[in-house]
């Protein structure tokens, strides 16, 4: 096994080699490099000490040097080099009490989280896989190294992070690191909010967002997310559907495109329904009201998982209005982008589409031929330059103070008034014509 390893990598190893101590890129660049990919970054695993490192580089950074670790500079370019070292007694959930640095590279592999993470490489030694890497990465499994009781005793997030790399790389978990899982859930309710989230937007914007399914299965969403746990256990007898709101859920991440934003749009869009689910005299179940509740409840988890606010309120509004009905014509579209915004409108159209898809067959073709009606308009629209905000309003409240009114809040309710009469006739937004009723409404 060859893997090119960059020439910045190479030359920190060949200066630690010449230094007298072992050096060795390991880790997720290791994995990444067998499978065709390209690293986001390269980690350095040596026998050397922080001290040594330090002496054998001429700009270094102390990261973590209480842990072992070294940042190396080269030109502008900042590697993070590490002594082999073997992690003491867990008592957070995450962080070793104590490290012992080791000159045994096995021993510091052993800590490491899954096979497919615990390889080393350098170019004398050739590829260094005690655990199996190798042969998981050829069955497209996700293993812990050693008892997956004790990984994820050292770190509960391990239990997401098993199923996020599953959903990137498309493995299935193994059968005794799956049931280890199931048995230390809980424990991640001691990993705080901002670790939960960044897994669970790598597992959504993976190749299979539909892996959140694992969560579901192994209890890890009845800790971080408990209000899915209630749409996969909610029914949807009605023509319109064909699975339980959390399977539709799941089908509709599959079908819209991974973005951050969007796909936390589908996450949430019906996460309403359990909650205002009716059932008629007949049967047919209706949620009435979902579409509120859900941005309600989408907002109220995504300040939980420390989501920051832009993420929270556009992921929020695409859930209140995805339910909202655009009509095929101009005049409808222009007032419902004026409502919805024009920063989120366009994301409506994949929001509405995935949802479709994700629905039964009955009047599928209905639905998505009108909806790509109302984008055709949509489009025209924006060709056309017509005016569907104050931003692009051809008066503005300063014109209206120059024209005589007087400053206050008089000045918004006009400009709001003429933006109604623009929405209504686009021909109409011209600097002259609007103040022309601004002197017919003031007279």
């Amino acid at each position: 096994m060859h893997i090119d390893l960059p020439d910045k990598v190479r030359k920190i190893i060949e200066t630690m080699e010449a230094g007298g101590y072992e050096a060795y890129a390991v880790g997720g660049c290791i994995r990444d490099s067998i499978l065709g990919r390209i690293p986001d970054d390269w980690d350095i695993t040596t026998s050397a000490s922080p001290q040594e490192v330090k002496r054998l580089f001429c700009r270094t950074i102390d990261t973590g040097i209480q842990h072992g670790t070294v940042t190396v500079m080269i030109g502008r370019e900042g590697f993070e080099v590490t002594t082999y070292r073997i992690d003491g007694e867990y008592e957070d959930g995450r962080h070793p009490k104590e490290v012992t640095f080791t000159s045994s590279l096995i021993e510091d592999l052993k800590r490491r989280d899954f096979t497919i993470n615990a390889m080393a490489y350098n170019e004398k030694e050739g590829l260094v896989d005690v655990f199996g890497g190798m042969e998981d990465i050829e069955n497209r499994l996700i293993r812990c190294v050693g008892d997956p009781r004790e990984r994820f005793g050292e770190d509960a997030l391990r239990m997401m992070r098993a199923v996020r790399f599953s959903a990137q790389l498309g493995y299935a978990i193994e059968e005794k690191t799956k049931a280890a899982v199931k048995e230390m859930a809980g424990n991640l309710s001691c990993i705080s909010a901002e670790r939960i989230q960044s897994e669970l937007v790598k597992l959504l914007i993976s190749p299979h967002p539909d892996y959140l399914r694992v969560c579901y299965e192994t209890g890890i969403t009845r800790v971080i997310l408990p209000e899915f746990d209630k749409c996969m256990e909610t029914e949807q007898n009605n023509p319109h559907h064909c699975y339980t709101v959390g399977e539709h859920i799941l089908h509709s991440l599959e079908t819209i495109k991974a973005d951050k934003v969007l796909r936390l749009a589908m996450l949430f869009h019906d996460i309403g329904k359990p909650e205002t689910k009716f059932t008629d005299e007949e049967g047919i179940d209706h949620f009435h009201g979902h579409a509120r509740a859900g941005e309600e409840i989408a907002r109220r988890v995504m300040k939980r998982l420390r989501f920051d606010n832009a993420t929270r309120d556009k992921a929020a509004r695409l859930v209140w209005y995805h339910d909202y009905p655009i009509e095929a014509s101009a005049r409808s579209v222009r007032k419902a982008v004026n409502r919805i915004g024009e920063d989120i409108f366009p994301c409506l159209f994949d929001v509405k589409r995935a949802d479709i898809g994700a629905q039964s067959g009955y009047r599928r073709e209905e639905k998505t031929a009108a909806l790509e009606e109302a984008r055709k308009v949509y489009e025209k629209i924006l060709e056309n330059r017509q005016c569907v905000s104050l931003r692009t309003l051809a008066v503005t409240g300063r014109d209206l103070i120059d024209a005589g009114m007087e400053p206050g809040k008089e000045i918004g309710r006009t400009l709001e008034k003429l933006l109604q009469t623009v929405l209504e006739n686009p021909e109409e937004n011209a600097k002259e014509k609007l103040l022309e009723y601004v002197r017919e409404m003031t007279s």
